[in-house]
C-alpha cells in the first residue's frame, strides 16, 4: 500500500476541538437543562459538546480574515453607541412626528465591500440600528437595499452608511 501524504493540516487541539465556544455553549446548555450539578451529567454534556463540533465542522465555514481586530472592537463599539442613539431618535420621531411628515424611502447602497462575511456584517448593522433595515442583497453583491425611516435626502443617508459603516469594515475584513 502507498503511503498518502496527510492532507489534514489541522493541528490536534484543531481537529478535536474546531469550535471551542460551541463546546462551551453546549456544556452550559446541557448543564442548565438538568438542573443539577453531577458528574454524570458532565462527562454528558462533555461529549455533547465534543462530539456534535467535530461532526457538524464540515458544514461550518472557515472563519473569516480579520486584519485589525483594534478596529473591529471599535468598531462594535462605535455600534453598539448608534444602536443607543438610534433608539432615543425613533422613538422621538414616533412620539413627536406625524406620520406624513416621516421621509420614508428605500435606499440603494452600493457596495464597495466583497467578502461575504463582511457585507453580512453591514447587513447586520444596518438592520440592527433602529430606524433602518436591510431588504435585499442585488444577485451580483454590489448593491444593498435598504429601508429608513425617515431619510429626507437619499444621497446623504447613503454616505453616511458608507462612511459610518462600510468604510470601516474596509478596514477590518480583507
Amino acid at each position: 500500500m502507498a503511503d498518502r501524504p496527510d492532507t489534514d493540516t489541522r493541528s490536534f487541539v484543531q481537529r478535536w476541538l474546531p469550535h471551542p465556544l460551541l463546546t462551551l455553549v453546549l456544556l452550559t446548555l446541557w448543564m442548565l437543562l438538568l438542573n443539577s450539578l453531577s458528574v454524570g451529567g458532565l462527562v454528558m454534556g462533555l461529549l455533547l459538546g465534543l462530539i456534535i463540533p467535530i461532526a457538524t465542522s464540515s458544514f461550518w465555514p472557515e472563519r473569516p480574515p480579520v486584519k485589525a481586530y483594534g478596529k473591529a472592537f471599535s468598531y462594535m463599539a462605535l455600534v453598539a453607541w448608534d444602536v443607543v442613539v438610534a433608539n432615543v431618535q425613533v422613538a422621538r420621531l414616533i412620539l413627536f412626528r406625524r406620520a406624513d411628515q416621516l421621509h420614508v424611502r428605500w435606499v440603494t447602497l452600493p457596495l464597495e465591500l466583497r467578502s461575504p462575511e463582511a457585507i453580512t456584517v453591514l447587513a447586520g448593522t444596518i438592520t440592527m440600528t433602529p430606524g433602518t433595515v436591510s431588504c435585499d442583497l442585488s444577485a451580483d453583491g454590489r448593491s444593498l437595499l435598504v429601508h429608513c425611516l425617515d431619510a429626507p435626502d437619499a444621497e446623504e443617508a447613503v454616505r453616511q452608511m458608507k462612511a459610518r459603516y462600510e468604510a470601516r469594515l474596509k478596514e477590518i475584513f480583507p
